[in-house]
């Protein structure tokens, strides 16, 4: 397929990125594909989004495309979290875990934005955007996810 050229397509171009940032303007919710988790793992997952907070860093909880129990996004995705994830695959048995108000947290290596919650009947993942600080946002998840994940 070629690439049209000159002031037709910098006006096609234009019209369709203003056409994005308005709906995305107007949009509050994040796409986030949504894990599949079952029996206990389910339950405990939608147990947790409940005791979630809505507000978490200074950033307003929003909703999520699909939606779904075992998503939380807040503000424009700058924290995303996904209950009920697989094992992470670069977990090894010995892999070093911080231990966060009772909560242990394994930082993938390849990913470092991303955490995932160990332990328990379900794994939590945490993705924190470079703007937070992700002591500050583990933190915050320890009491809703130790009062709903049973270790």
């Amino acid at each position: 397929m070629r690439e049209a050229k000159g002031p037709a397509h910098a006006t096609l171009t234009g019209t369709v990125l203003a056409a994005l940032a308005l709906i995305t303007g107007c949009s509050s919710t994040v796409h986030v594909e949504p894990p599949t988790p079952t029996g206990e793992a389910a339950a405990a997952c939608r147990k947790l989004d409940a005791a979630l907070p809505k507000k978490l860093d200074g950033l307003d909880r929003v909703g999520s495309e699909p939606p779904s129990p075992y998503v939380a996004v807040w503000g424009d995705g700058q924290i995303a979290l996904r209950c009920g994830v697989p094992r992470p695959a670069a977990m090894e048995p010995t892999a070093e875990v911080s231990d966060i108000n009772g909560v242990g947290w394994f930082q993938d290596p390849r990913r470092p934005t991303l955490f995932t919650s160990t332990n328990r009947v379900a794994y939590v993942e945490v993705t924190i955007g470079k703007d937070h600080q992700p002591g500050s946002v583990l933190v915050d998840l320890a009491g809703p996810i130790k009062s709903s994940i049973p270790e």
